[in-house]
């Protein structure tokens, strides 16, 4: 049995930049890497745009790498593979070894060879033709299909020939660190966990806010968001969570403006707190879990009142999907079973019965006149607020 020993890390949009291509190289293998360290020791290195991991230590988990590095956005696809030397008895020996690994009677296969090395004695069709003979003649079951074979065999020659009969698809995107960052109003439900993931996808590293009313939110509510941030974390890198105290200025709201504004008003502060947050963190954006018509909150006019009490761009990546779009992407990042559990947050636990669906500006702007020193408790509530990175 010939055991896998190197994984082949494959990017795409990576490949199509310029002259700042090493900048975003560079970010992926320090994240791979990081994903690594806590497996074990890896050697990790880059030639002609794949990616090889290598292990340093015996008897490290190779499946729990791969599984690791499936969250590991700018990685198009992840391939275990087995080394062996650049001859063709080496390659078919090896070969013969890892289709004994799987069930092969009754099906198809096809090969597939990559020639890095040109010095290499046979070109790719003829490395096919060589090896898809070998292994009709050792392997029983087979059969060739090279239209849509069950089967797929890649043979790499490079600085050493690599065999593959597995390709696991990675997270793509842009490698984490390498877009800036933002931060991310995470309250405890199903959207906003699935709009940070999506803007990371693009490069982008997160720090949440989360609004925490307590007494009225309970401290388990608090911990789910801990939770989600912790989940989100093995995509996006670790989070640096702001947990804001926020029951006295949502009691200020609530006690002098009209109700069917509480909730916009409220939105509002929240982002003005949000990008006083990002100022400090260096984060250039806002991100909200926000979608077009989902809530009161969320209609066309609710948004503009809400964007004009900041000057930070405020990305909604959700903003044109509907909730089963982003509930299969919560399910697909793990993060569903823990935004449907049943703690409130308070963005629910004071919505007015009849909230304002089209609010403007100016009424929305004179009604927080009634909030006096509003900025103050602002302040303070950033200085009181709780940093934790889960």
């Amino acid at each position: 049995m010939k055991k896998i020993d190197i994984i082949l890390l494959k990017y795409g949009e990576i490949a199509l930049k310029g002259l700042n291509r090493p900048m975003f190289e560079r970010q992926l293998l320090a994240n791979v890497r990081s994903v690594l360290g806590d497996i074990g020791k890896f050697h990790v290195r880059k030639s002609q745009s794949t990616i090889y991991v290598e292990p340093v230590e015996e008897g490290l988990d190779m499946e729990e790498a791969v599984s690791a590095l499936t969250k590991v956005f700018g990685i198009v696809n992840i391939c275990p593979a087995a080394a062996c030397e650049k001859d063709m008895d080496s390659i078919a020996e090896t070969t013969i070894a890892c289709l004994a690994e799987i069930e092969t009677e009754g099906r198809t296969f096809k090969v597939e060879a990559k020639r890095e090395d040109k010095q290499f004695p046979l070109n790719s069709p003829q490395i096919c033709r060589e090896m898809g003979g070998r292994i009709l003649k050792n392997v029983k079951g087979l059969s060739v299909d090279v239209h849509h074979p069950d089967i797929l065999v890649q043979v790499e020659i490079r600085n050493k020939a690599y065999v593959f009969t597995q390709k696991v698809s990675g997270a793509g995107g842009m490698p984490v660190g390498s877009s800036g960052r933002a931060a991310l109003l995470l309250s405890g439900g199903i959207d906003s966990p699935v709009a940070g993931w999506m803007i990371a996808k693009r490069g982008v590293v997160l720090d949440g806010v989360h609004f925490h009313s307590h007494p009225y939110t309970s401290d388990r509510a608090k911990e789910k968001v801990i939770d989600l941030a912790r989940l989100m974390s093995a995509y996006t890198g670790k989070i640096n969570l702001h947990i804001v105290p926020f029951t006295d200025i949502q009691l200020k709201i609530i006690e002098c403006c009209p109700k069917n504004y509480l909730t916009i008003i409220m939105r509002r502060i929240m982002m003005r707190i949000a990008e006083k947050i990002a100022i400090q963190t260096g984060a250039q954006a806002l991100i909200t879990g926000e979608s077009i018509g989902q809530v009161a909150s969320q209609t066309m006019e609710s948004l503009a009142v809400t964007n004009a009490a900041v000057s930070m761009p405020v990305f909604r990546p959700c903003i044109g999907m509907d909730k089963e779009e982003i509930v299969q992407i919560s399910k697909k990042i793990d993060t569903y079973e823990t935004s449907i559990l049943p703690y409130e947050d308070c963005c629910t636990i004071f919505v007015p019965k009849h909230p304002k669906t089209k609010p403007s500006l100016s009424e929305i702007e004179e009604a927080e006149k009634a909030l006096g020193n509003i900025e103050e408790m602002m302040n303070k509530a950033i200085a009181d607020m709780e940093i934790i990175q889960p």
